[in-house]
């Protein structure tokens, strides 16, 4: 752990408590290692979570080709709080562990076990059924609440801003899904997107 000069030395002496090691750094060093126009006071280091192996029962967010880090953290974010405890991403997908993902997820990389880079044909092999997102086609997400249960556990796939998902994902859904938008916009953002259909399909289990 890293901590600044400027730091009541009572907290330094608290959090020396709580790490194997502590450093404190001059101010001037200690902004100069963050990319904020506002640094933090403290930073650490730490090994990643290295989750041992994809679950074919466990509830999934999988991000295809998604590029925008603030989307990406806050997919993340909204999984967590939803129960979907596995996210994964597919070759082309920005860096889960980038910074400013990390910082769009709020602390959500410790509550959901993270795969990246891993390819279509191994996520269709988990069994899971598969829910794709689409502005143009599929079912209506609040009909499809109406009529019949949306499968838990599940796998919904959120595809790229621009170009939606990989073709690959076409003949591997179960469900084309589509969000209503009366006011008459084209798309929604992924990141909204995304919040909606987790949430719709976390409260669904409940009834």
């Amino acid at each position: 752990m890293v901590m600044s000069e400027t730091v009541n030395p009572h907290l330094i002496e608290q959090w020396a408590k709580q790490s194997s090691s502590l450093v404190v750094l001059p101010e001037k060093l200690m902004q100069s290692l963050s990319s904020l126009s506002s640094p933090a006071w403290m930073g650490a280091v730490f090994e990643l979570p290295r989750p041992a192996a994809l679950n074919p029962n466990q509830p999934s967010v999988v991000l295809d080709r998604l590029q925008d880090p603030g989307n990406a953290g806050s997919i993340l974010r909204s999984a967590a709080a939803f129960g979907f405890k596995q996210l994964i991403t597919t070759p082309g997908s920005v860096a889960m562990w980038s910074g400013k993902v990390v910082r769009a997820a709020m602390g959500a990389h410790f509550s959901v076990n993270l795969f990246e880079l891993v390819e279509v044909a191994t996520l269709a092999n988990l069994g899971l059924p598969i829910l794709i997102t689409s502005s143009h086609q599929g079912s209506h997400l609040h009909d499809m609440g109406r009529q019949q249960p949306l499968p838990m556990p599940c796998m919904w796939v959120f595809g790229h801003e621009g170009q939606g998902v990989d073709p690959l994902w076409i003949p591997l859904a179960q469900q084309h899904v589509r969000i209503a938008q009366p006011g008459g916009e084209e798309s929604l953002n992924v990141a909204a997107a995304a919040a909606i259909c987790l949430h719709a399909s976390a409260t669904q289990v409940k009834r």
